[in-house]
């Protein structure tokens, strides 16, 4: 009877050859020194049964004990007992430093994975499964290895134990032995309930982690909705449910524990009776009694250490398909060899009919394109102003996204300088060009961090970049300054003060390329409109593309890009197009004439 499934236990042999051929040094060293281990247990045995024989049966017959016989029990027994110790530190240190190895190196993997991976797959992907598959799945993967070693000194202690007690007695070893397949039947059936049970608690770890990923990320949403209860009841549904599935694990383990503890118990007790039976009719020694009846004692409890690696291997088999699913995922960028000039003047960027779809997840599990953009092509000069502008919805953000290559266009190119994005070496273009996006993130550290992301820039440069994004005020009012942290998200601060803090990180790199999508929408209308004229006082470095909905930031361009239903309706001047182009003249204009409508109802008596 098998613990787990065979194509389970299949699985798991083929996770653990992969982790041992990758960390083989200290799986080896683990396996020694639990070789060791389980010989010198064994080994225990046999002097105990020597001693009695030749030192404690005739100090007892003797009434007396000389001090050379103690030397000779302490001695014999501490050498034995140290090279015991010695292979258990062996085995843990070996097996752990084999599971926190390879821990660290496939969370690497994972990550490393991650920033290969498109946008695209990102979105299909929750971040809370995410962490969950750099953390609690390859923690599952390889927790394997803390039992294995353990369990493969046990088979060593099993075959020396046995050979000792079929050489000290084959009536008793035959006795001991009735014991081993009972606890090999029971650990059978405990793993096989198991199994099931833990491969469900582990899922549920999974959904619990994107439950709770997912409400600290909309804290703001549920705070300002006042759906705090609501939230609160979908987080404790789910922590319930894995409540359950650990209650499932813990009343299967409370069932059977008792009666796999008892069966090595009774088991001693047995041999012990038989023994003493046998030692009355002076077929046996008392010595070879007690050592067959300690031998047995000290197997039967590692015997254990099977049924733990059973347990494991349904959570590692788990634990490994999900990691396996991100790090054999495909969709990654292809790069080239090209690199792009960096000396300091602006450069030009096109699009040459673009199509992009995003990829939608079906209630039945298929994939479906929805198309974003169609045969959009655009031509940024170098050193220009550039507005994108377009109702909701239009494909704007998926632009400047194209144009800094989060994502690759499904048929046309992105060129920049005339070179195709794709020809590019990898960060080619991040030295040269810097999006600031719609959603500001800032990171739980100081202004000077969040600004320099660990760029090596000198504080003059920072408190320029933060002029330029007109910061400069409201940090140096700040606490500390430039040392002041700013919360996780920069919850310190409002949205306008972390969109200007997002736009001096931008500034300070000193692109030669400069995206804004919507980037300073918290601001200001008056502080926007002067953050643009000193972009402009320093755009003789720089070509700036805007994705902007306010008129008095669109007029500030020296083009206009207008999208309307994922394609490009008209280019020209704000005048232009005010002129020839009514969508565009009554999309600019509408915030104008809603902010007058009300302006007149409040005038009206």
């Amino acid at each position: 009877m098998s613990a787990v499934p065979r194509s389970t236990l299949r699985r798991g042999v083929s996770v653990v050859a992969r982790g041992a051929r990758e960390q083989p040094r200290w799986f080896l060293v683990a396996v020694l020194g639990s070789a060791l281990y389980g010989i010198m247990t064994g080994a225990m045995a046999w002097v105990i049964g020597r001693l009695t024989e030749g030192v404690i049966a005739p100090a007892v017959a003797a009434r007396s004990v000389t001090p050379g016989q103690l030397w000779q029990i302490g001695l014999t027994i501490a050498g034995v007992v140290l090279l015991n110790v010695c292979g258990i530190i062996l085995r843990r240190v070996g097996a752990g430093i084999a599971m926190y190895g390879l821990g660290a190196s496939y969370r690497q993997k994972v990550t490393r994975q991650y920033l290969t991976l498109p946008l695209s797959w990102h979105h299909r992907h929750p971040s809370g499964q995410l962490l969950s598959n750099a953390n609690a799945d390859v923690e599952a993967t390889w927790n394997i290895f803390a039992p294995l070693p353990m369990a493969l000194g046990v088979v060593v202690m099993l075959i020396f134990g046995a050979v000792q007690m079929v050489i000290v007695d084959p009536v008793l070893a035959a006795v001991a032995m009735v014991v081993f397949p009972l606890l090999f039947g029971a650990n059978a059936i405990f793993q096989r309930r198991m199994s099931p049970q833990v491969t469900r608690a582990q899922q549920l770890r999974a959904d619990v982690s994107e439950v709770a990923h997912e409400s600290f990320e909309a804290a703001l949403v549920v705070k300002s909705l006042g759906r705090e209860d609501e939230e609160a009841a979908r987080f404790a549904e789910v922590t319930h449910r894995l409540r359950d599935a650990n209650i499932a694990v813990g009343r299967t383990r409370g069932t059977f524990d008792p009666a796999i503890e008892s069966i090595p118990t009774i088991g001693t007790l047995v041999v012990i009776g038989v023994g003493a039976w046998q030692a009355t009719r002076g077929e046996v020694s008392a010595a070879e009694v007690v050592q067959i009846a300690y031998l047995f004692s000290v197997l039967s409890f590692p015997v254990r250490a099977f049924g733990w690696v059973l347990g494991e291997v349904p959570r590692a088999v788990v634990g490994w398909e999900r990691v396996a699913a991100v790090l054999e995922a495909r969709g990654g960028m292809v790069f080239g060899d090209n690199a792009l000039r960096r000396d300091g003047r602006p450069i030009s960027i096109a699009a040459r009919a673009v199509e992009f779809a995003y990829d939608v997840d079906q209630p039945d599990g298929s994939t479906e394109k929805s198309p974003v953009l169609h045969d959009v092509t655009v031509d940024v000069t170098a050193g220009s102003t550039t507005a994108i502008v377009g109702p909701t919805g239009s494909g704007k953000s998926t632009l400047a996204g194209l144009m800094v290559r989060l994502v690759d266009p499904d048929s046309g190119a992105v060129l920049v300088d005339g070179l195709d994005l794709r020809a590019l070496r990898h960060g080619a273009l991040a030295e040269v060009a810097a999006l600031v996006p719609q959603q500001t993130f800032l990171f739980e550290d100081t202004v000077r961090g969040n600004v320099t992301l660990g760029g090596h820039y000198a504080d003059d440069e920072v408190w320029r970049a933060l002029h330029i994004a007109h910061a400069e005020s409201f940090v140096s009012a700040l606490p500390a300054g430039l040392d002041t942290r700013v919360g996780e998200r920069g919850a310190n601060l409002s949205g306008g003060q972390r969109q200007r803090i997002a736009l001096a990180r931008a500034i300070v790199r000193a692109p030669q390329l400069l995206l804004l999508d919507d980037a300073t929408s918290a601001v200001d209308p008056s502080v926007e409109q002067a953050i643009l004229d000193d972009l402009r006082t320093v755009a003789d470095g720089m070509t700036v593309v805007v994705v902007a909905s306010r008129l008095a930031t669109i007029a500030l361009a020296d083009e206009v890009v207008f999208l309307a239903d994922g394609t490009v309706i008209d280019h020209g001047t704000h005048a232009e197009l005010l002129d020839r182009c009514p969508p565009y003249a009554s999309l600019v204009t509408a915030y104008a004439r809603d902010a007058a409508a009300r302006e007149e109802e409040v005038l009206l008596p």
